[in-house]
Formats: C-alpha cells, structure tokens, sequence
C-alpha cells in the first residue's frame, strides 16, 4: 500500500520493489516489497538500522541498482523501460546525487568538476554555469582549487555545487555531512536545504541524525527490506531517537 496514494504525479514513485542480490551465502533479500511515492518538491527523510535497504532503496531509485520484481518511475519515466544508455541520461539531466564520501575528481579544479556533468549535457556555458554554482555556495575564491587543497566542508560543497548544477528534478543525498564535523555538517545541510527550497527540488535524505530528519517535511523509515508504516508505534520512537546506517 502507498504511504502517498493520492498523488497521480509523483516525482519518485515505487510499486512492489524487491531486490535480491546473490551472495557466498546464497541468495539475499535486501529489499522486500517497496512501496513509496514522493510528489514533487517534496523533503523525505530515510532513517532505519544498519542494513536496511536505505542506501539500496536509493540507489535503485536513481537507476544505479536494477531492481529483481516491481516498478520504479522518475518524473514519470519507467526507468525499467530504458536501456542502460538512456537511463545514464536520465539520470545525468534528473537527478543530483550527494554522497557521505565527496567523489570529487583529484586532478581537476573545483571549477572542472563542477563543469564535467554541464559538459556531458552539452551546456556550452558549462565553466560559466559552474562559477555561478560555486559562487552559489561561497567558494567563488576557490574555483582553481584542488579536492587536495580544500577543506572537508569546502569538498562537500562543491559536491552540492556539482548535483544542483544541471538544475535536476530530484537530489538524492546519503548522509551528506558523515564525513564531516558537527558545525561543519550543520553549514552544509543548512546550504543543501536553502538551494532545495530555492529551486523546488525534490529531496530524498538518508540520515542517522534525528534532529536532521525532523528537519524534512516526512521521515520514511525502512526496516529489513520494509517500510514501516507511520501508523506503527515503532516509527515514532525511532523519529525520536534514530538509527545509525
């Protein structure tokens, strides 16, 4: 059953997705019937114990992970009907993605890696655009930098940059500020947050953090493959408490 049935127009929307994986230990199950619509500009926080399915979920729903059974549609593309070329497409002109780790490419500026993915779109202002995204989150001075010579926080931003760059539908963010310290972590997600209200972005947010899952508009917590209903008395003690990834 959908925690969101009334909404026909659902920026991320998943119908019975199950997902198993093969293992030295035979088959597992890591994700076992998901159902779950987020409509557009919508903030979802994703919290739940270690090892279930959150970190999965999302990559499934950014076309990195093919689900085994079920249905997974992106602004109203089925990404099962697309061929692995199209879905890369897709994903380059839909969706942002913020990783715990920077993913930043060492031998090139803060400028350039920002740039790469408005280059593969053909952007020909991709180095203008970049600037302006850069300059966004304050690190107009560091355009010639890099990965190498900035700070944590300054990495993690220009990661920010990079994934609202293209201007996607929907950002996908897994614990976005774990690498990184508490005051630090708190700019970056006060950042993350401004951009997605600014843009109207759809946010999807994997934390452990309970006073940053407070902060999105619904928490969605998954339990062993499942999301828990918001009925159960289970969820709200773990909205109040947490759970690590």
């Amino acid at each position: 059953m959908f925690d969101d049935p009334g909404d026909e127009a659902a920026m991320v929307r998943l119908e019975d997705v199950h997902l198993k994986l093969a293992s030295a230990g035979g088959e597992v199950n890591i994700l076992r019937g998901i159902d779950l619509s987020v409509r557009a500009g919508e903030t979802v926080s994703v919290v739940g114990p270690s090892g279930s399915g959150k970190s999965t979920m999302m990559m499934v729903i950014a076309g990195l992970e093919r689900p085994t059974a079920g249905r997974v549609t992106i602004a109203g593309r089925a990404l099962g009907a697309l061929g692995e070329d199209d879905l890369a497409l897709f994903r380059r002109d839909a969706i942002g993605i913020v990783f715990q780790a920077f993913h930043l490419i060492p031998t090139m500026t803060a400028l350039e890696n920002v740039a790469v993915p408005l280059e593969f779109a053909g952007r020909r202002d991709a180095f203008a655009r970049a600037a302006a995204e850069l300059k966004a989150v304050g690190l107009g001075h560091r355009l010639d930098h890099y990965p190498g010579q900035l700070s944590g926080g300054e990495q993690q931003r220009t990661a920010l940059a990079r994934a609202f760059a293209v201007e996607p539908r929907l950002l996908l963010a897994d614990e976005p500020t774990g690498n990184l310290d508490g005051e630090t972590g708190g700019h970056i997600i006060d950042l993350m947050f401004a951009l997605q209200a600014r843009r109207g972005t759809t946010l999807l947010l994997i934390t452990h953090d309970p006073a940053l899952a407070a902060r999105c508009g619904r928490t969605v917590k998954l339990v062993d493959g499942r999301i828990l209903d918001e009925s159960d008395a289970d969820f709200a003690v773990t909205r109040a408490a947490g759970a690590d990834d």
